[in-house]
């Protein structure tokens, strides 16, 4: 697959609005306060207050129409044996919100397979995981794309999470030189930000082998990878996908 139409493919899909990428409107019901509705929404309450042009959050009066600020979010996708409270504590949010961001109803039952949108402002991560540098420092990355940041070290290896086929290998624009891996289960990895390359296209890895060399962001001036995964052309949370 040609590395241009292959990401373009691959982020058009991404683009295709959310129901929560667009900004949403909430009347205000009795009883609620900026905190709770925040929370239902999985926002920074401090954000939805200067969205409003709210000053005094005591003051919100009932029947007000708010505008609720969009969210960059993570996709997380259910496996064997979990449940909506497990995955709610792992990123760290109430299920109360995890249900009213993915319109699940009190009684719906997760199926394995299932794609749930996460809060990007109430995800969690950890630089405990496996990744494909020794990074020092993970962050989710802003926008639509999604994926992680990872920073590393200048010219360190760049190694492969995966078994799978190398399907695009080769320079992207904003993005450094990038290699796309693709493996029997569905899923791709794109790893970005590479100063060289150690395979091509057509190549078979596993895991731990050398894609290429870590290379230097020219907007942030230090030596960074983005990483970004998906499942049937869907983003999923990199910190949650198979390792082998």
């Amino acid at each position: 697959m040609n590395l241009r139409y292959g990401l373009l493919y691959l982020c058009f899909l991404v683009l295709i609005p959310a129901c929560f990428g667009q900004n949403q409107t909430h009347v205000v019901r009795q009883g609620e306060t900026i905190t709770s509705i925040a929370r239902t929404y999985g926002v920074d309450a401090n954000k939805l207050m200067s969205v409003n042009n709210i000053t005094d959050p005591q003051r919100l009066q009932v029947g007000k129409r708010l505008v609720i600020p969009s969210v960059a979010s993570i996709a997380h996708r259910v496996e064997r044996g979990e449940t909506l409270y497990g995955i709610a504590r792992q990123y760290g949010i109430d299920v109360k919100t995890l249900r009213s961001i993915n319109n699940l109803s009190e009684t719906y039952v997760l199926k394995v397979g299932d794609i749930l949108s996460i809060p990007h402002e109430s995800a969690t991560i950890s630089n405990a995981y496996i990744w494909p540098i020794a990074a020092k420092e993970v962050a989710y990355r802003n926008g639509n794309l999604g994926g992680v940041i990872l920073i590393g070290e200048p010219s360190e290896t760049v190694k492969s999470l995966t078994t799978g086929t190398v399907i695009s290998a080769g320079p992207y624009h904003g993005f450094g030189r990038v290699v796309v891996v693709k493996t029997a289960g569905g899923y791709s990895y794109v790893y970005g930000g590479c100063e060289s390359l150690s395979v091509k296209t057509g190549d078979t890895v596993r895991p731990g082998t050398e894609l290429g060399r870590l290379g230097v962001d020219a907007t942030t001036g230090k030596p960074q990878l983005s990483l970004m995964v998906f499942l049937r052309n869907n983003p999923v949370d990199p910190a949650t996908t198979p390792r082998a």
